[in-house]
C-alpha cells in the first residue's frame, strides 16, 4: 500500500468531524492535512488502545524517534512517508509533532486536572498545536491567524471532552477538573460508575457554557484576511457547535453512548459553511 493510501484510509476509517473539512480543499492541502491528521491518530491510539502503560510509552519514544529521523531524512513509517514532502511547503515543524507526542505521554502520567488552568497546558499540546498546523496547511497569511487557531483547538478538545465522558472514564480518566467537580459536587466515582444527577447536568451545562464562549472568542480572533483560507476550520467549528448543542437537548446523557451526527449532517454543515462562509 502507498503511504497516501494508508494516510487516507487512517483518516477515514475514524469518522471523525475533521475529515469532513478536508473533502472541500483543494489537492495538495488536502493531502498534507490528510497526512498530518493521521500521524496525530498514530500516536493517539498508542494510549488509548495499548493496555500496558510501559509498552505504550515504548511506542511513543519510538514516534519521538521516528520524527527525528524522519526530518533528518529517513521516514520508515508510511505516516511519515506521505507527511514529509509536505512539511517543507506548508510549515510542519518537528517541534509541532513533538508536542502532539508529549501530549499523549501526559495521557500515561496524568487522569486528574486540578483546574482549568492545568488543563489547558494539556490541551494546548493536543489540540492547540494541531490547530496551529491545520491553519498553516489551510493557508494562513496573517500571524494572528495562529492565535485563532490555538483558541479553536481548545474549542475544539473541550468539546471532544464533553462528548468523551463517559468513554474516558473507561479508561480511568476524567479530563474534567477536580475544582469543578468540586464546586458542583459531583463526586470521580459518581462519573466512573456512571451515575446521573442533577449535579453532573449543572456541571456539564457549566462545561457547555464555556466551549461554546471559546468558540466565540475564537471567531472574533480570526482576521479578515484568512477568513476564506480557514473555512475547513470554520466547518469544523460549525459541525462541533453542532454536536454540544445535541449533547445540551439530550441532557448530557454523555456517562454511558457518545453522541454523535451523522454523516450526512457533518457534510450538510461544513457544504453551508463553505457556500455561505458562517458557522451555524
Amino acid at each position: 500500500m502507498k503511504p497516501e493510501d494508508y494516510v487516507q484510509q487512517k483518516a477515514a476509517a475514524s469518522g471523525s468531524s475533521f475529515y469532513y473539512a478536508f473533502l472541500f480543499l483543494p489537492k495538495d492541502r488536502r493531502a498534507a492535512i490528510t497526512a498530518f491528521y493521521a500521524f496525530c491518530r498514530e500516536v493517539d491510539d498508542v494510549v488509548d488502545e495499548v493496555q500496558d502503560p510501559g509498552v505504550a510509552r515504548t511506542k511513543l519514544a519510538w514516534w519521538q524517534a521516528e520524527v527525528a529521523k524522519s526530518f533528518a531524512g529517513q521516514p520508515t513509517h508510511p505516516v511519515m512517508k506521505a507527511l514529509m514532502p509536505l512539511a517543507g511547503p506548508f510549515g510542519i515543524e518537528a517541534r509541532h509533532l513533538l508536542a502532539v507526542i508529549e501530549g499523549c505521554q501526559m495521557d500515561l502520567d496524568q487522569n486528574r486536572y486540578l483546574d482549568f488552568p492545568n488543563l489547558q497546558r494539556y490541551c494546548h499540546l493536543v489540540a492547540g498545536i494541531v490547530g496551529e498546523v491545520a491553519a498553516r496547511i489551510f493557508g494562513q497569511t496573517d500571524e494572528a491567524t495562529t492565535a485563532y487557531a490555538h483558541k479553536l483547538g481548545l474549542a475544539f478538545q473541550m468539546t471532544n471532552i464533553i462528548r468523551d465522558v463517559g468513554e474516558d472514564a473507561l479508561r480511568g480518566r476524567i479530563y474534567l477538573p477536580v475544582n469543578e467537580l468540586q464546586k458542583f459536587d459531583v463526586k470521580a466515582h459518581e462519573i466512573l460508575k456512571r451515575q446521573y444527577s442533577d449535579r453532573f447536568t449543572a456541571l456539564m451545562t457549566f462545561q457547555t457554557d464555556r466551549a461554546l464562549a471559546l468558540y466565540d472568542e475564537a471567531l472574533a480572533l480570526l482576521p479578515p484576511a484568512d477568513r476564506r483560507s480557514q473555512k475547513p476550520g470554520l466547518m469544523m467549528a460549525s459541525i462541533y457547535r453542532t454536536l454540544l448543542r445535541e449533547i445540551a437537548a439530550d441532557n448530557y446523557q454523555v456517562l454511558h453512548q457518545r453522541v454523535s451526527l451523522t454523516p450526512l449532517r457533518k457534510f450538510w454543515l461544513a457544504w453551508k459553511t463553505q457556500a455561505f462562509g458562517r458557522v451555524v
